[in-house]
């Protein structure tokens, strides 16, 4: 797959349209954290298509192919039936709808936890279809050594830790953790394995605040909270949830708008002009010229 393609914009509603600036670099992002603090968070969230992309582009450090397109665009119960091929064909759409924030594309489940070797396999197809800028996967120390295979051959690695979707079974739900003493400290303890072992930063989701705030302040990358604390290095969200395009979403989700209301009504008010036959009207037919 071309990473170069270029959208004819005589045929195509999707085409970027480059401003006067580079694109970021892991090395940038890395920097905003210096001696343990972070000026300004870092801003990332989903994206999924070219055309959201676009839109999220000029607002975002980082844009964030997330395996939670299993849910938001396919209607699948969870993460776990998400495959290299679907992250791959949506990472290729949003670094051509990009040219400012550096992507990041999730390791579906399946696709990185036997080895080393299968996660360089899948992450150097993923960078090579795609060119995204790094790979994103989940797991504390047990992914450590995987973490210092990629990075040691190029491949820039953002961790997640804490509440891990891909190991929703082995968790037994999505509830926040480190509420126990043990808990607390194993996920300090993972925190600091994958950054030793080269994660450029890492995703901090659904854990207690006190934690968050500990963790963060533990660390030398970038922490990007998700459910986590505000003073977290940065923040991602589903962007999808961010916007109001469901009616349950989880408690650490702020509504920045509710879209869902907005489509809602345009596709009633579509409807009803259709029905009358007051659409298509002048305006939208082709007649001979006169």
């Amino acid at each position: 797959m071309s990473t170069t393609f270029t959208l004819d914009t005589a045929t195509s509603r999707a085409n970027p349209t480059p401003a006067p600036m580079k694109r970021l670099t892991v090395p940038a992002i890395q920097r905003r954290k210096f001696e343990g603090q972070t000026g300004e968070p870092l801003v990332m969230l989903t994206a999924y298509t070219a055309r959201q992309a676009q839109l999220l582009d000029p607002h975002c450090d980082m844009l964030l192919v997330g395996d939670s397109l299993g849910q938001v665009i396919y209607g699948l119960p969870s993460t776990l039936p998400v495959t290299l091929d679907m992250m791959i064909a949506h990472g290729a759409a949003v670094v051509r709808g990009s040219y400012h924030s550096l992507v990041i594309i999730d390791m579906p489940f399946g696709s990185y936890e036997a080895s080393p070797q299968q996660a360089f396999a899948s992450a150097s197809r993923i960078m090579a279809e795609t060119g995204a800028a790094a790979v994103k996967l989940e797991g504390g120390q047990a992914m450590a050594e995987t973490i210092a295979f990629l990075s040691q051959r190029g491949i820039p690695v953002m961790a997640h830790v804490g509440l891990t979707p891909q190991a929703v079974n082995a968790l037994g739900g999505y509830g926040a953790r480190g509420k126990s003493q043990q808990e607390h400290a194993k996920i300090i303890a993972d925190a600091r394995a994958v950054a030793d072992a080269g994660a450029f930063a890492m995703v901090l989701e659904g854990v207690m605040e006190e934690l968050a705030d500990a963790l963060t302040a533990s660390v030398d990358v970038p922490v990007i909270g998700i459910g986590a604390s505000a003073r977290c290095d940065g923040q991602v969200l589903v962007t999808e949830d961010m916007l109001g395009m469901f009616e349950r979403v989880p408690r650490f989700v702020k509504r920045f708008e509710n879209i869902a209301e907005t489509i809602d009504s345009a596709a009633a008010r579509y409807a009803a002009d259709v029905r009358a036959r007051a659409f298509p009207t002048d305006d939208q037919v082709y007649r001979p010229k006169k």
